[in-house]
């Protein structure tokens, strides 16, 4: 047997009530190591004990501390905790050469400080990136969900499954994970049903579903059979440069996927439906903005007709598949260069939680045919975040890790807004949620514009030149939205 004294010792940072949840977890459990102390800065608390475990601080002495009761691990459990707190813990533990640092969830993941054991985590960069942490009641924002079947599309990708872990705390009576990657969703299924096991959330019934946006026919069955009550609509294809080199996919799935769930919600009786969005859609300058604008036209079509359908448009979120953070983090892993666009490039960022939580809040509270937008704070320097990357993994901008500038891509803007000219935000009941005012943005008739762009994506036998036809498409993009530039390379296939 294992001697005591070998075992994994452990200091848990925070000495309230999630600190003392996870230490009796731990304790518990009795196979992940044992805690030898909490770590506080609180005079009230230190030198005392709590559940049997001293209190040892303040935080700025754990390299002393650390000499006479030894640890191999900290978990820093202060879901509250603001990013300059964060990286003051991190700078401190970092000194103690702790062979691991995991982490709590932000308090916009778990209700009430119930953090679990499961849900620690190493730390990563996008900790330390965090703005301060909304703080959402997620048990009573998602009142409107309890006894509810809820669908998620794109269930498997870095939004849809954040919203499908906050979701279990829902009450939802069916979580529905819709997606067409079979690995990601079998990866999202198993993950919830291992958070249920342990405690997190509650006891929905959790049911994989395959397809594809794109096959009508199906979505339709599909719908009918499942009676979802809400929708939330996370999938799309997304990254710029890639759909700029394959526009018809981008057109195919995120605008004809999009009415084509619509349409089969509508039909079946969903009475609830909530579309992500993203800034690119303001003055789309790429084919994905474009197919997103048309997207969210369709959705706020129909909810001007009297349906409860909804839009939620945001900026970047940090460490997303695809996105600019996992990149940078598998340069510094091999030693670099960081690849940036340009030196004044900036982009909007908020965490994946706390866009997820902002989705369910405003799902929950807005009305059919409104546009909301999230508050993303100011934009962030891409060379800057670059810096704090790096520095985050202990080494030095430029001198370690040297930086390339490559030029903006194809399709790709120096800096993003969230709303274009003519459309004008309003302040809602709900803190960093934002209501839009606008025409539509969409020069003509939606439908004409749809019914332009069918036969480029699927084979009409009287006009079979328009199939696959990148040329034609951009015109009719161009004809309909002006900021879509024309390309005068632009192959027809």
């Amino acid at each position: 047997m294992m001697d005591e004294t070998s075992r994994n010792r452990i200091y848990i940072v925070g000495a309230g009530f999630t600190g003392r949840t996870i230490a009796s977890e731990i304790k518990r459990k009795n196979i992940f190591g044992r805690v030898v102390a909490f770590l506080d800065d609180d005079p009230e608390k230190i030198g005392k004990k709590v559940m049997g475990i001293p209190v040892l601080g303040p935080l700025e002495a754990v390299v002393e501390i650390i000499k006479t009761t030894p640890a191999d691990e900290a978990i820093i459990a202060i879901p509250s905790a603001t990013e300059e707190e964060i990286k003051r813990i991190y700078s401190i533990l970092k000194k103690a050469e702790f062979s691991k640092i995991r982490i709590v969830p932000r308090v916009s993941q778990i209700l009430h400080g119930e953090a679990h054991l499961i849900q620690t985590r190493e730390i990563n960069p996008e900790d330390l990136l965090a703005r301060r942490p909304v703080k959402v009641d997620l048990r009573k924002s998602l009142q409107y969900l309890r006894g509810k079947r809820v669908l998620v599309t794109g269930a498997g990708g870095s939004i849809g499954s954040e919203l499908s872990r906050q979701l279990l705390s829902g009450g939802a009576e069916r979580l529905y994970l819709f997606g067409h990657g079979e690995n990601s969703i079998y990866e999202i299924e198993r993950e919830l049903k291992l958070l249920q096991e342990e405690g997190v959330g509650e006891r929905a019934s959790i049911v994989p579903i395959i397809g594809e946006l794109q096959d009508r026919d199906y979505m339709f069955f599909i719908l009918e059979r499942l009676k979802a009550d809400v929708v939330f609509h996370t999938a799309a294809h997304k990254h710029v440069p890639l759909l700029e080199a394959n526009p018809v996919e981008a057109i195919k799935n995120n605008v004809f996927g999009t009415k084509n769930i619509v349409e089969a919600s509508k039909s079946s009786g969903v009475k609830r439906f909530v579309l992500i969005s993203t800034d690119k859609a303001v003055n789309p300058t790429n084919v994905y903005g474009a197919s997103k604008l048309i997207a969210e036209e369709i959705v706020l079509h129909e909810g001007h007709n009297g349906y409860n359908y909804l839009v939620v448009r945001f900026g970047n979120v940090l460490g997303s598949t695809g996105s600019i953070l996992p990149l940078f983090q598998k340069q510094i892993r091999k030693g670099g260069p960081l690849t940036i666009t340009h030196p004044e490039a900036t982009r909007f960022f908020m965490t994946i939680p706390e866009a997820a939580s902002l989705v369910l809040k405003a799902g929950g509270t807005g009305k059919g045919g409104e546009l909301y937008i999230l508050d993303m704070g100011e934009p962030v320097s891409i060379k800057e975040l670059a810096e704090q990357i790096v520095k985050f993994y202990g080494f030095e901008p430029e001198r370690d890790i040297k930086f390339v500038y490559t030029g903006l891509r194809p399709g790709e803007k120096l800096t993003e807004s969230l709303w274009a000219e003519g459309e004008i935000p309003y302040a809602t009941e709900s803190k960093k949620i934002m209501m839009l005012k606008r025409n539509s943005m969409i020069n003509g008739n939606l439908n004409g514009l749809i019914e332009k762009l069918r036969p480029i994506c699927f084979l009409d036998r009287d006009n079979p030149r328009a199939f696959r036809n990148r040329k034609l498409l951009r015109t009719i993009l161009h004809d309909a939205i002006p900021t879509i530039g024309l390309n005068g390379n632009e192959p027809e296939y």
